[in-house]
């Protein structure tokens, strides 16, 4: 049998081999540091800084090394709460930002500010009232590009030695007061208004050009189809004359003859109901003056019309 004091000698031994095996499990978890990918370890020895920790399986001497926390080395998104900037002409407008950096230095991020987020918030606003302050309502509007430029180029010039690269800075939205908005739309709606009446007046314009240009073709094209008409019905006439002419000299007609064609053609002078004068012409008493010849002069005195 096992006497009192070797029972208690065992349990001293039990208990002494447990703590150790503890003690041993402490010191294998403590020197073993595991870094996730995207992120780095600030090491700390003694309380000064020894190294930063790379993603991978890291060993460090335990009780003596101590590891701060995980740093995020992945680009950062972070969007600010809207800030009131006053702009030159005195309007208080609403902005909000979203600033995109990054983390390249762990130590210097860790070291070299307290707090890195609320920093780059503070900084970005003081520069953006600073940026906007010089810019009147309308040029702060159509001037995002211009304001994203000059934001990112401080924040990344004053975040450098901070160990953080700022990538982009965007202003999300620029919401001006509720009067100044409604003065817009106002003087949008005008702009709007004048440039329709604009459209319409040019509209109408155009549409009485082409028409008067229009008419204007038509009486060209007109005047020359009568024209050409009336040069067509001219030679037609001349034509008419000719052939008349040329059948008369062919004919070898007398003096009675052509007298006699004269009287016939007289009645159609009175012709139309619009004629309510008729004038005799002179010729008249020299036709009826050869015809009386023709008729009544002796049988001796009449001439026998050549042979055709």
């Amino acid at each position: 049998m096992i006497g009192p004091s070797e029972f208690i000698g065992q349990l001293f031994v039990i208990a002494l081999l447990v703590v150790l095996a503890i003690f041993v499990i402490v010191v294998i978890v403590r020197a073993i540091r595991i870094v996730p990918q995207a992120y780095a370890g600030v090491v700390e020895r003694l309380g000064r800084y020894h190294k930063t920790l790379q993603p991978g399986l890291n060993l460090l001497v335990p009780f003596i090394d101590r590891m701060r926390p995980l740093v995020d080395m992945r680009e950062q998104v972070v969007s600010f709460p809207p800030q009131p900037v006053i702009t030159e002409d005195n309007l208080v407008v609403s902005i909000d930002t979203v600033v995109y950096f990054q983390v390249t230095d762990a130590r210097a991020a860790t070291y070299e500010i307290a707090n890195y987020l609320a920093a780059v918030e503070q900084l970005t606003t003081t520069t953006l009232r600073n940026v906007v302050g010089g810019l009147n309502l309308e040029e702060a509007l159509t001037s995002r590009d211009n304001i994203n430029g000059q934001l990112r180029v401080v924040l990344d010039e004053a975040t450098g030695k901070w160990g953080i690269r700022v990538n982009r800075v965007e202003l999300k939205a620029i919401d001006p007061p509720v009067s100044i908005q409604d003065s817009m739309e106002k003087q949008m709606r005008a702009e709007r208004d004048r440039r329709a009446a604009i459209l319409t007046a040019e509209g109408t314009k155009q549409s009485q050009i082409l028409e008067a240009e229009g008419r204007r073709q038509a009486e060209i094209l007109k005047a020359e189809g009568d024209a050409k008409a009336q040069v067509l019905r001219a030679q037609a006439e001349a034509e008419a004359i000719q052939t008349v002419f040329d059948a008369i000299h062919r004919g070898n007609p007398d003096s009675k003859l052509l007298a006699y064609q004269y009287l016939q053609t007289l009645p159609k002078l009175a012709e139309g109901d619009s004629n309510k004068m008729w004038i005799i012409p002179s010729e008249l008493t020299e036709a009826l003056k050869g015809i009386g010849q023709g008729f009544f002069a002796p049988q001796g005195d009449r001439r026998t019309p050549p042979a055709v």
